[in-house]
């Protein structure tokens, strides 16, 4: 069955570092950011299983293609290619229901030194920065899908948790009034020392034009538990 706030069944955890622009404040010292490389076994095991999300979640039907990364800026834009220069560790989950869907896309792009991490960060940002803050799409029919006309607002935030510096790109969409429906989707993109980490998690759901209320939380608890577990 489809749960919007399943997600949140992770173990609990401080996430509102994770938005420079929250607004949350600490009496702690800030901790020093971590130093050495990040290796592949390192980034592998970070990565959420579906057993830790929850009991519906499974890998799709069809494996993403392993030379693409997620659409950052959505509407029809095509997906940015992998940068080059590292080895890619993936994993993809969905939780598909009758009211919806989840979906939940983890690229850790694992690099043999800093500066080729920060030049794939860049230019992953630079992508960022290209997108149209509103988009309309009309509806599309073809061999893959069947989409009805919708229109999708983007905005791009800036991130910063323990050491993991980047930003995040939240879209929303909303479907035409004769097919009612909604979908958010966060695009986190995050670096470390030499790994930039793509996470990408979306919840559809049918018959609802607002944003979900849980949706700001689950995404920065999934961000947040990879994160922390590498340190």
């Amino acid at each position: 069955m489809f749960v919007t706030g399943r997600v949140a069944r992770l173990a609990a955890m401080t996430v509102c570092a994770l938005l420079t622009a929250a607004g949350c404040s600490s009496d702690d010292e800030p901790s020093p950011e971590p130093t050495g490389l990040i290796d592949v076994t390192t980034m592998r095991g970070a990565l959420l299983q579906a057993a830790e999300i929850g009991p519906a979640w499974q890998p799709p039907a069809q494996t993403p293609d392993p030379t693409k990364l997620v659409s950052i800026c959505g509407g029809t834009t095509a997906a940015p290619s992998v940068p080059p220069g590292g080895d890619v560790v993936a994993s993809s989950f969905v939780d598909e229901g009758q009211k919806g869907a989840q979906t939940l896309d983890q690229t850790a792009l694992v690099f043999g030194d800093v500066t080729l991490a920060a030049a794939a960060q860049t230019a992953l940002r630079a992508v960022a920065d290209g997108c149209e803050p509103k988009l309309s799409v009309p509806a599309a029919v073809n061999d893959n899908k069947a989409e009805p006309a919708y229109t999708e607002t983007v905005e791009i935030k800036t991130l910063d948790e323990g050491g993991w510096k980047g930003f995040v790109v939240i879209r929303h969409k909303t479907y035409d009034k004769a097919h009612p429906g909604s979908a958010d989707t966060a695009v986190a993109v995050l670096n470390s020392r030499n790994v930039v980490l793509v996470d990408q998690y979306a919840l559809y759901r049918l018959g609802v034009s607002s944003a979900a209320s849980s949706f700001d939380a689950d995404w920065q608890k999934l961000v947040g538990t990879v994160v922390q577990r590498v340190g």
